[in-house]
């Protein structure tokens, strides 16, 4: 997992080096953006492919062949990781995949949440699939035209990233030792220092950015810095909790600290990629 993702990380740098070059400030994060998603799917591509039996478990039972949508599955998330990282064909690769994680929502974890509307983690699943998927259509909008339907997918894109954005603040502001970013089971170890002031300022990042981008305020620029501030997160919290799980003997605890890097990293370039195609589509969202 961790191979494969360096692989891809190297190709993405690569083709991002002239506009990271060209850009300045936050502006360089947004140019990142498909490096955000390319690295997390080579990553959980990778993961199918490896053990596939790890995620046999989230297939729905009245799936036929298991196996074969497991590792199919795998197999796309990696082609999806490529085009993103090359930069070549987004617009199919980034609408495809948009059109897999939202079909995961549905199958999966709706059923989940409303059969246990009490845990609040099952919704937590449900917006982050949805956000992930919004992100996939939003670099397709970015990459082909921004009218018919990429204008549509750059619309509902940008609600659902803000309504993320606000549900995550709040249960960050309810749970402030939770990992931040994305608010799991997992709590932020003790060995971090200033936990509570990661978690009381990320709820705080995520209302305030996100309560902009659903009134369509200054949405490129809340999405930056929400999206650079997420990745900041990864780099922060994020990656010391994956160098002590790679020090651990536990295989489990590995791909744990893995998975919540590169799911962490996934959301911040599913924001990153609002504010990419913002960039320009200002004429259209002084009107949304």
């Amino acid at each position: 997992m961790c191979g494969t993702g360096v692989v891809v990380f190297l190709v993405a740098l690569w083709t991002s080096r002239a506009e990271f070059a060209r850009l300045r400030g936050l502006g360089k994060a947004v140019s990142q953006t498909n490096l955000c998603f390319a690295v997390p799917l080579a990553v959980f591509g990778a993961l199918h492919l490896a053990d596939v039996g790890m995620v046999l478990p989230a297939v729905p039972e009245y799936m036929p062949w298991k196996a074969f949508w497991a590792y199919l599955v795998g197999f796309a998330l990696i082609a999806a990781a490529l085009s993103f990282a090359t930069r070549i064909q987004v617009r199919w690769s980034g609408l495809l995949f948009g059109i897999m994680l939202f079909l995961f929502a549905v199958m999966s974890d709706v059923p989940g949440a409303v059969a246990n509307p009490g845990d609040r983690f099952g919704w937590t699943f449900v917006v982050r699939e949805l956000a992930f998927a919004c992100g996939g259509w939003l670099l397709a909008a970015d990459a082909g035209k921004r009218d018919g339907v990429w204008g549509i997918a750059y619309r509902v894109g940008r609600v659902v990233i803000g309504v993320a954005a606000v549900f995550y603040g709040v249960e960050h502001f309810l749970h402030p030792l939770a990992c931040p970013g994305v608010p799991l089971e997992k709590l932020m170890p003790d060995w971090i220092p200033g936990r509570l002031v990661f978690g009381y300022l990320t709820a705080a990042v995520l209302v305030a950015c996100g309560a902009l981008i659903l009134a369509a305020k200054k949405t490129q620029m809340a999405a930056t810095i929400l999206g650079g501030w997420v990745v900041l997160l990864v780099l922060a919290v994020y990656g010391p909790i994956l160098v002590a799980a790679l020090g651990d003997p536990s295989i489990g605890v590995e791909i744990e600290g893995i998975n919540y890097f590169a799911d962490t990293l996934l959301f911040g370039g599913a924001i990153l990629a609002l504010a990419s195609a913002t960039e320009q589509e200002r004429p259209v969202d002084a009107t949304l």
